[in-house]
């Protein structure tokens, strides 16, 4: 079983996804479920009551103890269309999975395949974590908040598609900005937009995207269309269109004076 990522970064998984996968046959019906990965571990088995605890092996209890991954439902059901599915992911800025198309012969095998799934996503959620930076007992637990970059945070939590219409924005305003040579309204949209760059995957090249609209030569502006049009084709996964616009960046890079002209504020 393989997670295959649609929505999200399954090198930074956001810790809530739906998981869905197809059933093979002639109805090929969609089935869901959503996955979470608990910030605080705890025990399913001192919320039971002792007649049902007494029912469940002991080994089954030890293995409740560290539980930090819930499939809600905890089987596979029948869920929405891919469509809903996925703006509804899109709108809760969730990570959308699939898990390809699968065998059901009876419904235990529901339960199982949201188990495994669920297992999975932990995992790299998991692997992810061990990259964070160690906090220390030191170090406060939040920034105080005359120093919380408000704006920062929003830009965290936004959906991809809407950080990459708020970039596209901010590139119209920084063009006009060099065109008036307004250098106190080009600060504060540099400010903006790097608060959105650094907030996306490298995958997207925001800061290439970025260098190219802050850019004064005549290829800057058209370098930033290039690369805000190949951020949206893989936040669509159209992965053929990608290609020529590839090569259209090529060439515009291959044909650029030594350098190129820059923003002297770039």
């Amino acid at each position: 079983m393989q997670l295959r990522f649609e929505l999200g970064d399954s090198q930074a998984p956001r810790g809530h996804a739906i998981i869905y996968a197809h059933t093979s046959g002639s109805t090929g019906a969609v089935l869901a479920t959503y996955c979470v990965v608990l910030p605080i571990q705890f025990s399913i088995g001192k919320y039971l009551p002792p007649l049902f605890a007494s029912q469940i092996p002991l080994e089954g209890l030890r293995d409740a103890n560290a539980m930090s991954v819930v499939p809600i439902p905890p089987m596979l059901e029948d869920g929405p269309g891919l469509t809903e599915l996925r703006a509804i992911a899109e709108h809760r800025g969730d990570d959308l999975c699939d898990l390809g198309t699968i065998f059901i012969s009876d419904e235990g095998q529901r339960m199982t395949y949201a188990a495994e799934a669920c297992a999975q996503y932990a995992q790299l959620f998991a692997e992810y974590s061990r990259r964070w930076p160690t906090v220390t007992e030191a170090e406060p637990a939040q920034a105080p908040l005359d120093e919380l970059d408000v704006d920062a945070v929003m830009a965290q939590v936004m959906p991809e598609r809407d950080r990459l219409a708020e970039l596209a924005r901010l590139i119209g305003q920084a063009r006009y900005a060099l065109d008036v040579r307004d250098t106190h309204q080009l600060d504060e949209v540099k400010q903006s937009m790097q608060r959105i760059t650094q907030s996306l995957p490298g995958k997207y090249r925001a800061d290439q995207l970025m260098e190219a609209a802050l850019r004064t030569d005549a290829a800057g502006p058209r370098l930033a269309e290039l690369y805000l049009q190949r951020a949206y084709k893989l936040l669509d996964e159209d992965y053929a269109g990608i290609p020529p616009i590839e090569e259209n960046i090529r060439a515009l890079r291959e044909n650029e004076p030594s350098g190129g002209e820059r923003s002297p504020n770039a």
